[in-house]
């Protein structure tokens, strides 16, 4: 949506007459129904008036078309400015410029947070934001992938950014910012020229209904989009599809068509940890954009969702791509009814009633996900549900698809556990977790690698030992303690007898799991759920102890910083604690159950309860001699 519309002589006229401020507000308000902060009328002021002096040259012709405020589809990102005309070649050409009011940025030094600037005052404070050209070209990169106006009319995008009010510096244009300056070049206070120039090298004639184009571009997956993404699945171990996730993909494949002419459908696939849930979503996000449908895959948590986009475009420029195809579940509140061929939602047990920040977006997200899309694909585990929030069920998945009059088909992918294909190892966690009862009493003939730790500084050194095969282990741990680091990071946050450890995210945000150096880190059930290792040190907190053969759990030992269980105090309190202390069993014995699958081939564990710690030894085996302890102080089967 083009929030303003004029043609160069217009939009000069607008901004002499001092009414460009006023034109576009109120085709904001007209358009959007929302009104905007002074501060965004004053940006106009005062970047229009720049805009006006760069393309008042005779040179770029008077019928050359702008807009301003394009809203891209489905995001909620804007363009500040597209100028739109032919090239010296008839070319269609449309320069997209990012406007910034900055006067002064610090360069971070280069880390996993590719192309993102630190302390530029934004919104009223210093704050962490993407690099202007960085931006820019993401915007084009999307636009160029999802528009089929600029696809079939094949235009040609050509980002800039403009920091009309930045005296140029080199934190700026630091090394780790080059190669997004070399796609979207920057320009500066007193550089006016120079981007009228850059202007006039694709903007030399009139004509053409460029703005239009764009303006009524479908979404639709460019065939570049397929291709690079195809050839990042291509010879990928990780992808390959097994067996009955084989049988799904296909299952999925049919419906899409069955969508088109029978109405819509909705699929629920039940599979429990290393089943290849993510796989199955991932190569079937590969092949609904081979075959040009509009098609996202869908994460609560935002892990899964950097992680796979990382490990498919391999850190290079095609990871923007990737990214633009990977969305939140809150990321439907307003989308019209079917815009979406397919819906992937991987994870739905970990979906919320409603969206943003504080809750008081949407209605439900299961309903609008399924409004959202002919194909509604439900990926599911109902024992990972694991914070208060979580409304992800089977029985919530049909209500809302019966109340879409959507058709319902429901799957299973049976456990494989990827590696070792250890069903036995899960039925023998939820009998010892006292999830559930089940035949598997003990660990006897079951082929995975169970390990106690006495000591977790021996624990985790024998992770940082396994993860020097493949980078694939790592140390997770229950949330009991604070996350002091976030603030100062030189202090520990876990700390048990001569063990200090951090929490991760403090260098490697979301994708920690596969960064070499974050071994030396411990994560939390909120940057592994949905993702799979090798092996897994599982340090248990106090909200899980054993006594006299039962499991104990307590809410009352999860950190403050914890979010899980947010809410219930309040509900203790209006209740009672019995209550809330079952209410809240669940939680904390699944996100136990999840921290202890994410390990394929293995999982270590260590309690600071000694009588925790022999529970779980006892559960090893009718035979006590068939497992040892080692010289490092652990038991293992």
């Amino acid at each position: 949506m083009i929030i303003y519309s004029a043609t160069k002589q217009g939009f000069i006229q607008d901004v002499v007459a001092n009414r460009i401020d006023t034109r576009i507000k109120g085709a904001m308000i007209r358009e959007t129904g929302h009104s905007v902060s002074p501060r965004e009328v004053t940006s106009w002021i005062n970047s229009m008036q720049f805009m006006r002096n760069v393309i008042d040259d005779d040179e770029i012709p008077n019928e050359a078309g702008i807009a301003i405020e394009y809203m891209i589809p489905q995001t909620s990102k804007r363009i500040d400015f597209i100028i739109t005309g032919l090239d010296q070649e008839k070319q269609k050409n449309a320069v997209v410029v990012e406007l910034k009011q900055w006067e002064k940025v610090q360069a971070i030094e280069e880390t996993d947070m590719d192309g993102v600037v630190v302390e530029t005052y934004v919104g009223g404070g210093q704050r962490e934001v993407s690099h202007p050209s960085y931006q820019v070209w993401s915007y084009v990169t999307f636009l160029e992938d999802y528009n089929s106006g600029i696809q079939d009319g094949e235009i040609n995008l050509d980002p800039c950014a403009y920091l009309h009010n930045y005296k140029e510096d080199e934190d700026i244009k630091s090394k780790q910012y080059q190669k997004y300056i070399k796609k979207a070049p920057l320009f500066f206070k007193g550089d006016e020229e120079k981007l009228t120039n850059f202007i006039k090298a694709h903007v030399k004639y009139g004509g053409g209904n460029i703005l239009y184009e764009i303006e009524n571009g479908k979404i639709r997956p460019s065939k570049a989009l397929a291709d690079s993404l195809a050839s990042m699945l291509n010879g990928n171990k990780e992808f390959i599809l097994l067996d009955e996730q084989k049988v799904v993909y296909e299952k999925v494949l049919y419906l899409a068509k069955l969508a088109e002419t029978k109405g819509k459908q909705v699929l629920i696939i039940e599979g429990g940890p290393g089943t290849g849930k993510s796989v199955v979503a991932i190569n079937l996000l590969s092949e609904f954009t081979n075959r040009q449908k509009v098609v996202q895959y869908v994460t609560k948590n935002s892990a899964p969702r950097e992680v796979f986009s990382r490990k498919l475009a391999e850190g290079g420029h095609a990871r923007v791509r990737i990214q633009n195809m990977f969305k939140g579940s809150g990321s439907y509140t307003k989308t019209e009814v079917d815009l979406f061929d397919v819906l992937l939602v991987d994870e739905a047990h970990r979906l919320n009633e409603r969206s943003g920040l504080y809750g008081n977006l949407g209605v439900n997200q299961i309903k609008e996900i399924i409004d959202s899309a002919k194909l509604a694909v439900f990926f599911i585990d109902e024992d990972q549900r694991v914070t208060l929030k979580d409304i992800g069920s089977k029985e919530e998945i049909k209500k809302w698809a019966k109340k879409a009059d959507a058709d319902v088909l429901e799957m299973n992918l049976e456990s494989q556990f990827r590696c070792n294909g250890s069903d036995g190892y899960l039925a023998w966690l939820d009998d010892v977790l006292q999830i559930r009862k089940t035949a598997n009493y003990t660990l006897d003939d079951i082929d995975y690698n169970f390990g106690v730790y006495d000591n977790p500084k021996v624990l985790h050194s024998k992770i940082i030992n396994k993860n020097k095969i493949n980078n694939k282990s790592r140390v997770i741990a229950g949330y009991t303690w604070k996350w002091i680091s976030k603030k100062e990071p030189i202090l520990f946050d876990i700390e048990i007898g001569n063990y200090k450890a951090r929490w991760n995210l403090m260098k490697h945000g979301q994708a920690w799991i596969i960064h070499p150096n974050s071994v030396n880190e411990v994560g939390c059930i909120h940057t592994c759920q949905g993702l799979e290792l090798d092996y897994v040190g599982v340090i248990i907190g106090s909200d899980l102890i054993v006594r006299d053969e039962k499991i104990i759990t307590d809410y009352r030992e999860r950190a403050t910083s914890d979010q899980s269980l947010k809410g219930i105090k309040k509900i203790a309190k209006e209740k009672g604690e019995e209550y809330a202390q079952r209410l809240a069993e669940p939680i904390i014995k699944n996100t136990y159950r999840t921290l202890m699958t994410r390990g394929m081939k293995g999982c270590y564990i260590f309690s600071e309860d000694e009588e925790t710690r022999e529970y779980f030894r006892n559960r090893f085996s009718k035979d006590p001699e068939s497992y040892g302890v080692i010289s490092d102080g652990a038991s293992i089967m």
